[in-house]
């Protein structure tokens, strides 16, 4: 396999115990330098990685032997680190979205093709079992001619579990930014490229109250839209609809559905790598349950990076920029057009990642 890539991690918070749990221990990587804002968290991390050494973001993005940085970062911060990374020479993978603007996201898109290096950018976990064993029963013909799909993400808010919720509901954050690349990536694999979109948007209160942690009680401002519904119109004709949500409590919503003129296919929540893909043909009397045909078994986040990593220029990466890039646009012509009560026709064009074929864990973890 020869010499291991050298990544360097930049945000230390939340989410990134599970990248680091995917890639520390990875053959194919290695991370050679953590930074984060608090120097004394990203020392306590570097400590328990063998090699790792704790810097600033500065000397991170210097560092000559980080061939690849992982921006971890809140979302308003993605576009400076990105742009930082790539102007030193790195490639980049991004934690969702690719950036919190469309003119921010292109920004890294050309930037980083002007320099030669490459983006990837999560979410990945629409390449493991679940996502990709829906796509596979799709192009085999199982439902017929895609028709339509559903996508719905409902929750009370992130700030009963997360105890600094504050992007969430700042400019950049809010129930389509935060959760829906996760639904839009989904349903561009599932049935192709967006080329339109409808949206309308609302918000349920004014402010928000911290559930947990050392900050529990005190009241978060809410600057943006916390309920998003739309229409996406697929190049193919699909029509697909979506509600992110952080004002209700709870759905009995399927978290994607897909229709089509032999059967319907519910999907899993596309938040996992995995779940249970059920169809239900024309003609029949119950849901049956497909058993998994691709993608990467027992994944974890990381993988689209080890699949950047591997995919080594011979071909785009599966969880690549641009996919992030015709998502955000996606995302943001959604809010547009709720803003403005027009359809909007979107800009970029984007072919629909390569499938992943259906990969034991022992191979794609060795």
């Amino acid at each position: 396999m020869g010499d291991p890539h050298r990544v360097g991690v930049v945000g230390l918070g939340v989410i990134s115990r599970a990248y680091l749990d995917t890639l520390a221990n990875h053959p194919a990587v290695s991370i050679a330098a953590l930074a984060d804002l608090d120097a004394s968290r990203s020392a306590a991390v570097a400590a328990t990685i063998p090699g790792a050494e704790a810097v600033s973001v500065e000397r991170l993005l210097a560092r000559p032997d980080v061939q690849t940085v992982l921006n971890l970062t809140i979302p308003a911060a993605h576009a400076d680190i990105s742009l930082g990374a790539i102007d030193a020479g790195k490639n980049v993978y991004v934690e969702k979205p690719l950036a919190v603007t469309f003119p921010d996201g292109r920004s890294i898109i050309e930037r980083a093709a002007s320099a030669g290096v490459r983006v990837g950018c999560a979410p990945d976990t629409v390449l493991g079992t679940g996502t990709q064993t829906a796509r596979a029963a799709i192009d085999g013909g199982l439902i017929g001619r895609p028709l339509s799909a559903s996508a719905v993400m409902v929750t009370a808010g992130h700030e009963r579990w997360h105890p600094n919720p504050d992007f969430y509901y700042a400019p950049g954050g809010g129930p389509l930014l935060d959760m829906g690349p996760y639904y839009v990536s989904a349903l561009v694999h599932l049935l192709g490229p967006v080329r339109a979109v409808v949206g309308a948007a609302s918000r349920l209160r004014a402010e928000r109250v911290i559930g947990s942690g050392a900050r529990t009680g005190q009241r978060v401002p809410v600057e943006v839209d916390t309920h998003v519904s739309g229409v996406l119109e697929h190049a193919s004709g699909a029509l697909s609809t979506i509600t992110t949500s952080f004002d209700g409590v709870a759905t009995t919503a399927a978290p994607i559905e897909v229709h089509g003129e032999a059967g319907t296919l519910a999907v899993p929540d596309p938040n996992y790598f995995d779940g249970e893909v059920r169809l239900f043909a024309l003609g029949g009397t119950q849901w049956r349950v497909l058993e998994p045909r691709a993608g990467y078994a027992q994944a974890s986040r990381g993988i689209g990076l080890i699949d950047l990593v591997r995919a080594d220029g011979q071909r785009p990466p599966r969880a690549g920029g641009d996919v992030a890039m015709h998502v955000l646009e996606t995302m943001t012509a959604l809010l547009r057009s709720a803003a403005e009560g027009r359809r909007i026709e979107l800009t970029t064009v984007v072919e629909r990642p390569d499938p992943v074929p259906l990969t034991p864990v022992e191979n794609w973890a060795a």
